[in-house]
């Protein structure tokens, strides 16, 4: 099937697939005239791409993973769990730090309204 198609029965754009291929998560063959041409596997393939990019994974990451799916093993699979141990820890780290930001903001937005509320009181006030 040609780009277009993959794209459609994938639920992906044809930029997405372009940029898949880049990154060297899909591949496909040419014609002769340079069209691509991709199997019905792919469909599968591109969708777990995009499950694995939804779990905040980089396309990097996701090479690193592709094979287990490519070539499975036991060796592949824990070597694939590692890495989304990894990154699930990446993720934990990230959310703590966004937590403590967040928290921060609160205590600024807590300042600026105390802030707000005395000038409106000096305001009231004739001040």
């Amino acid at each position: 099937m040609r780009i277009g198609e993959l794209a459609e029965r994938a639920g992906v754009s044809v930029r997405s697939l372009r940029y898949y291929e880049e990154q060297k998560l899909l591949t496909s063959t040419r014609s002769a005239s340079g069209q691509r041409h991709y199997t019905d596997d792919e469909i599968e393939r591109v969708r777990f791409i995009q499950n694995l990019y939804a779990a905040g994974l980089s396309s990097r990451t996701i090479a690193e993973l592709l094979p287990c799916v490519d070539s499975p093993s036991e060796e592949n699979s824990d070597a694939a769990l590692d890495r989304m141990g990894q990154e699930r820890d990446r993720l934990t780290t990230h959310i703590v730090e966004l937590v403590q930001t967040r928290d921060a903001l609160d205590q600024l937005m807590t300042s600026a309204r105390a802030h707000r509320d005395q000038l409106q009181a000096a305001s009231a006030a004739g001040v």
